[in-house]
């Protein structure tokens, strides 16, 4: 069977299981939910964990629904720019919540890897999948061991590939986008599977008008950091407390967010694991003794913040004087 072949079956019969119109799955009272004012959507309960745990909007991208329950595939549902989620409540922990085959519905497949391509061993640079006929390798396969395996993406439909100006690389749930060009910053994308499938197989319902915010926290799109020592000039072998302030693109104080510095001395990096977190007005502190240095040393401290998906380093600094 050719792989156009395969294309027009997979897809008549996505066509069939997504058509339904959706109506939206009222959330229990008592879900901790998200809303995520980028699409107008709510996420709550078992999808707002897995979406937490599972790599947020990296992975996931923002919802383009609310959840509801799909009558043609039997399973309460969610769709995402990148993928949709799936709660098969008769699976055992943690397989409740799977992710669907986005890619196959959309008929991506090619034809096995030609032996010659097979490596005669798995290793940290080429993995061979005899379930599908295909091999992850490089940067690809660095993603997929990085970002969850089968569980986030499903076997590999083909090797990566140059297409579309971009090498690239299809699976069963979701398609990598591999742009060596950015830097600094990710060079592995996802594809929008999630509004393709929708777009492409007209999946429409009042799931996937705009909501209200329910039972919601409001996370943020940005985190605006600002850090400070309180003594810019220390003595020998003192103390020294750096400050962490946290917002959000609204300027509006981040609860929560974790926090981790580096702190540069002459004689080697020391790191401090931050326990706390920011309060809800937004700040945090560390107090941390200094060790012996030269005079007039500069010591510069670099602090990282990460916050619902999101990840934000700044530096300030003081000087050893005496």
């Amino acid at each position: 069977m050719t792989r156009r072949s395969y294309q027009l079956i997979a897809a008549a019969v996505a066509a069939v299981l997504l058509s339904g119109v959706s109506v939206a799955y009222a959330q229990q009272p008592d879900e901790s939910c998200r809303y995520f004012d980028e699409t107008k959507h709510n996420v709550c309960g078992k999808f707002l964990e897995y979406y937490d745990s599972r790599g947020g909007l990296e992975i996931f991208g923002n919802p383009i629904s609310e959840a509801y329950y799909n009558q043609d595939l039997e399973l309460e549902v969610q769709y995402f720019q990148n993928s949709r989620m799936e709660y098969h409540p008769t699976n055992p922990e943690p397989y409740q919540v799977l992710l669907g085959l986005l890619g196959d519905e959309l008929g991506y497949w090619s034809p096995p890897a030609p032996p010659d391509r097979i490596p005669m061993f798995n290793n940290d640079l080429h993995h061979y999948f005899p379930e599908t006929g295909h091999l992850l390798e490089y940067v690809f396969l660095d993603y997929f061991r990085a970002k969850g395996g089968l569980d986030i993406f499903g076997y590999p439909r083909s090797e990566y590939m140059f297409e579309d100006g971009k090498m690239v690389q299809y699976f069963q749930r979701a398609r990598m986008e591999w742009h060596p060009e950015i830097t600094p910053g990710p060079q592995m994308h996802l594809a929008l599977l999630g509004e393709m499938v929708v777009d492409v197989f007209s999946v429409t319902g009042s799931a996937f008008e705009p909501a209200e915010p329910t039972n919601t926290e409001r996370p943020p799109t940005k985190l605006k950091v600002s850090a400070s020592v309180r003594y810019v000039i220390i003595e020998q072998a003192g103390g020294q407390t750096v400050y962490v302030y946290v917002a959000d693109q609204n300027g509006d104080p981040v609860e929560g967010a974790r926090v981790s510095m580096v702190v540069a001395y002459p004689s080697g990096d020391q790191v401090y694991p931050f326990d706390e977190q920011t309060d809800k007005t937004g700040f945090a502190g560390h107090h941390f003794e200094v060790p012996q240095t030269s005079a007039g040393e500069k010591v510069v401290i670099t602090v990282t913040v990460t916050a619902a998906g999101l990840s934000e380093t700044v530096q300030t600094f003081f000087f050893a004087w005496w």
